[in-house]
């Protein structure tokens, strides 16, 4: 049978857990019962969602009696001297970490000869070096190895499986997400720490407005002309919802996804049928 809390007494932290997909996977974890640590750039955004989430966390701990805990933390997924303080605060809270979810990133895009090199390296550095930043460093000091029980989940992209026009730092960072996801989770088979990819194709967030800004200006055209075209090429006919994302990251956190590891799989509306 099933627990109605079926990541409770579990610690996790969640990167770029403030808003869009990360936000909507730490209201679902806390909904499974898991204290909850996110963290972000922004204090100000951070400081509202930790607020949001313990106000929901409240409601859940009086439907079921548990006691959720949640916090947040500043931090910066490009500096290994931030993550190394997110990771020692969280064990400081917690004394473990037993999910990590990255989800940390950004965009960015255009024609790849006017691509700076500035932006081209920061894409790849927050998207793929903070992804690896974050992974060593938890697995180090968490204690995940020890207790044979973990679990990685990283939010990569179906961008991370085929091309996106006018988006080569991008996608190139999210194919080493994917890359990443599936060596390592290999490495780890046996230890009863899992490690898979969730790959969103068009998500309705923050970064998908500024996305389809940047192919508005390219194209000659509105915004909205943009998100027509993007929803034809879109079998379900629409832009997933990170709502709609969050509970495929609660089924890979939990004890009946064991036997998952070193899988990419797409949530994307049909968009990627790979």
């Amino acid at each position: 049978m099933v627990s109605q809390l079926p990541l409770k007494e579990k610690v996790s932290l969640i990167t770029g857990g403030s808003r869009g997909i990360g936000l909507a996977i730490a209201r679902a974890f806390v909904e499974a019962g898991s204290h909850v640590a996110i963290a972000a750039r922004d204090l100000g955004q951070l400081n509202d969602s930790v607020s949001a989430l313990k106000n929901f966390a409240s409601t859940v701990d009086s439907n079921n009696g548990s006691t959720i805990k949640v916090s947040g933390v500043v931090a910066d997924v490009r500096d290994q001297a931030q993550v190394d303080a997110m990771v020692e605060d969280v064990m400081n809270i917690y004394n473990r970490i037993d999910i990590l979810v990255n989800t940390a990133g950004r965009g960015g895009g255009g024609p790849t000869v006017t691509t700076a090199p500035d932006l081209w390296y920061d894409i790849i550095d927050t998207n793929l070096h903070g992804v690896y930043r974050v992974t060593r460093t938890v697995i180090e000091r968490s204690g995940m190895l020890d207790r044979r029980w973990g679990r990685i989940i990283n939010i990569a992209s179906t961008g991370g499986k085929q091309g996106v026009l006018l988006a080569a730092a991008y996608t190139a960072s999210k194919h080493g997400v994917v890359g990443f996801t599936k060596s390592l989770g290999l490495e780890l088979a046996q230890t009863g720490v899992t490690v898979n990819a969730i790959c969103p194709g068009f998500v309705e967030t923050d970064l998908a407005v500024k996305a389809r800004q940047v192919y508005a200006q390219t194209w000659e055209i509105t915004p909205e002309e943009v998100l027509k075209r993007f929803e034809t090429r879109i079998p379900l006919g629409r832009y997933v919802v990170p709502e709609e994302v969050a509970p495929m990251a609660v089924y890979l956190a939990s004890d009946m996804a064991a036997p998952i590891l070193a899988q990419a799989i797409n949530i994307c509306g049909g968009l990627g049928n790979y």
